[in-house]
C-alpha cells in the first residue's frame, strides 16, 4: 500500500462489460470471438459436404443453406443478445433458421442434426421468457421428427442437449437484460442524486446569501441617501454592510466546508462499487453506528478509508480486502476504530508515501493516529479517531 505505481491500475479496464454494447474494436472482435468459437459443432456438416458424398447440386445447395443459416445465427446472437425483443427482425432471422435446420437435415443426412442447437440457442437468446419456454421444446420435437424419419438412433442425448443448452441461453440472456437494467436504474439514482444536490446547494445558498445581499443592497441605498446631509450616519450604513458582508463570507465559507466534508456511509457505499469494479472481493461492515462522533473525526476517517481503498485498487494487486469498523474503550476514551486489510503485495516500501503522510496529520488534527504497515500477506491499515470532543472525553473523569 506504497505510493509507487503498480500494475494493478489498469485492472479495472480489463473487467468483461456484461450488457454493454462494444464501444472499441478490440470488444467487437473479442465478442465476436466469443460467438464464432462455439461454430466449431458445425464441423459435422462442413465435413459431410467435403466428404464429396453428395451430388454437386445438392453440395452446392448445402453449402449455401450452411452459410444463409450461419449469417442468421451470428445476425441474432450478435445484435440481439441483452436486447429488446425486435419481432420483426428476430422472427424473420429465426424463421430462416427454423426452416433450414430441418430441410438440410431432413435432405442431407444426419450429419446435419447439431444445427437444431443452434436454433434452440437463437431462440433463448433473442426470444422473450415465454416465448422462448415453447420455442425451445418445439425445436426439440421437429428434430424428434426429423430424426425420426432418417432413421438414426441415440438421439435422446442429442434431444437433452437441445433442452439443456436452450435453456441455459435463457438464463443467459435475462442475466444480461437484468444487467442492463441495473445500469439504467443505478444511472437514473445516480441523477436523481444530483439534481436533490443542486435542488440543496440553490436552497441553502439562498438561506444564507438571501437575507444579507438584500440587506447590503438596503443599507447600501440607505448610505447614499445619507451622503450629501449625513456623512456621519452614512459612514455608520457603510460600517455595517462590511460586517454583513463578512459575516456571508464566513458562513459561505463554513457552508462550503461542509460540503467538501466526506461522510463515511456514503465512503463505505463508495467503497463496495469500487472494489467489485476492481476485481476485488469485498467484506464491508454494516450501516455505522456514528452517535457520539464528532464531524471532525468522521471527516478524518472518511479520507482514511478514501486513501485505503485506492491503494488497494491501485497499486496492491490483491483479490480480497476486509473494511472493519468497531467502537473500542481506549485508556484515552472511547475511540471509532477503521481497519482496511487486504492480501496484497503493496506496502513493500520503508518510507510511508505522500498520501499516508497527509492522512497521518489529518488524523492527528482530529485528535486520532494512524498505523500501517504489513500484516500477514498483506498490508493492514488502522485508523482511530475519537468519539466524542476532546473536551467531553475526561469530563468523566
Amino acid at each position: 500500500m506504497t505510493e509507487d505505481q503498480g500494475a494493478g491500475d489498469k485492472r479495472p479496464e480489463t473487467q468483461v462489460r456484461i450488457g454493454q454494447a462494444p464501444r472499441v474494436r478490440r470488444e467487437v472482435l473479442v465478442k465476436a470471438l466469443w460467438i464464432g468459437v462455439w461454430l466449431v459443432f458445425l464441423s459435422s456438416p462442413v465435413h459431410d459436404l467435403v466428404a464429396g458424398d453428395h451430388t454437386q447440386g445438392a453440395t452446392v445447395a448445402g453449402a449455401i443453406g450452411l452459410t444463409a443459416f450461419v449469417g442468421a445465427y451470428l445476425m441474432l446472437v450478435f445484435r440481439n443478445m441483452g436486447r429488446p425483443f425486435d419481432p420483426p427482425f428476430a422472427v424473420t432471422l429465426l424463421a430462416v433458421m427454423g426452416v433450414l435446420a430441418p430441410l438440410l437435415n431432413y435432405t442431407l443426412g444426419d450429419a446435419w442434426g447439431g444445427l437444431f442447437v443452434y436454433v434452440s440457442v437463437a431462440c433463448g437468446v433473442t426470444l422473450p421468457l415465454r416465448a422462448a419456454s415453447w420455442a425451445i421444446p418445439a425445436t426439440a420435437v421437429v428434430m424428434y421428427l426429423v430424426a425420426l424419419h432418417n432413421g438414426r438412433p441415440g438421439w435422446d442425448e442429442s434431444l437433452l442437449l437441445v433442452f439443456l443448452i436452450g435453456f441455459a441461453m435463457v438464463g443467459v440472456g435475462q442475466l444480461v437484460r437484468t444487467t442492463i437494467e441495473l445500469r439504467k436504474a443505478r444511472a437514473t439514482v445516480a441523477h436523481l442524486a444530483a439534481n436533490e444536490e443542486r435542488l440543496r446547494l440553490a436552497r441553502d445558498l439562498h438561506d444564507l446569501l438571501g437575507h444579507s445581499l438584500s440587506l447590503i443592497t438596503l443599507k447600501s441605498e440607505l448610505a447614499g441617501r445619507m451622503l450629501p446631509d449625513h456623512p456621519d450616519k452614512a459612514a455608520q450604513q457603510v460600517a455595517d454592510i462590511e460586517q454583513v458582508s463578512r459575516q456571508a463570507l464566513v458562513d459561505v465559507r463554513e457552508a462550503v466546508t461542509g460540503y467538501r466534508r466526506p461522510r463515511l456511509a456514503a465512503e463505505l457505499a463508495g467503497t463496495q462499487v469500487a472494489l467489485t469494479a476492481a476485481g476485488v472481493a469485498a467484506d464491508m461492515p454494516a450501516e455505522p453506528d456514528l452517535s457520539g462522533v464528532p464531524e471532525e473525526s468522521e471527516s478524518a476517517l472518511a479520507w482514511a478509508l478514501r486513501e485505503a481503498v485506492t491503494n488497494v485498487v491501485r497499486h496492491s494487486g490483491a483479490d480480497r480486502c476486509l473494511v472493519q469498523l468497531t467502537h473500542r474503550q481506549t485508556l484515552d476514551g472511547p475511540v471509532l476504530e477503521l481497519s482496511v486489510e487486504d492480501n496484497g503485495s503493496g506496502g513493500a516500501g520503508s518510507v510511508p508515501g505522500n498520501g499516508l503522510t497527509g492522512l497521518t496529520e489529518r488524523l492527528e488534527k482530529a485528535g486520532g493516529s494512524l498505523e500501517a504497515g504489513r500484516a500477514g500477506h498483506g498490508f493492514r491499515l488502522v485508523a482511530r479517531v475519537p468519539t466524542a470532543p476532546a473536551g467531553d472525553v475526561g469530563s468523566g473523569a
